[in-house]
């Protein structure tokens, strides 16, 4: 709810504002650093630190298909006791998978934040600095606008200075 109510703000505020700023432009700040040379390298970076359990991630994936596979094919050859066995040890590889995935995710994260973190002082520098050289009055977040001409988006341009830094 906040979100909207913000929304609705930054709306109205570009109409008013619209009326009397000279210069106005959208900027996608996200779209922008990831586009980057800099997130693709570190995407590069991170897929490489995480190959290892990247592959465990998929052993496990084979893992558990094939556990699941071969108590359906049991289903009905197998005893009781074999079947209860059977979907025990099921129980057990897809609970791993589970587990290992959710910490997997939560380290990328985690890296992905900091990077983050550490891109934004770079990113808000190029951001002023060229509000500053050219000499926009607004610059309205893309994810707020219904509509926009594409000459008044400036993610591009964010990007080829972020890419010179």
């Amino acid at each position: 709810m906040k979100f909207k109510a913000v929304l609705g703000f930054l709306f109205a505020a570009s109409l008013s504002l619209n009326a009397s700023a000279e210069k106005v432009a959208v900027l996608g700040v996200q779209q922008a650093l990831l586009a980057s040379e800099a997130a693709a390298d570190y995407r590069q970076s991170l897929k490489a630190e995480f190959a290892k359990e990247d592959k465990k991630m998929l052993d496990l994936e084979k893992q558990v298909k094939a556990t699941r596979e071969k108590l359906k094919k049991n289903k009905d050859l197998a005893s009781e006791a074999e079947l209860k066995k059977m979907s025990i040890q099921f129980q057990k590889v897809f609970a791993e998978y589970q587990k290992s995935g959710q910490a997997l995710q939560q380290k990328k994260m985690q890296r992905e934040q900091a990077f983050i973190q550490e891109m934004r002082p770079r990113l808000d520098k190029v951001i002023r600095d060229l509000i500053e050289k050219e000499g926009y009055d607004v610059v309205i977040a893309k994810q707020a606008t219904l509509f926009t001409k594409k000459e008044l988006d400036i993610t591009p341009r964010v990007v080829e200075l972020l890419n010179k830094q």
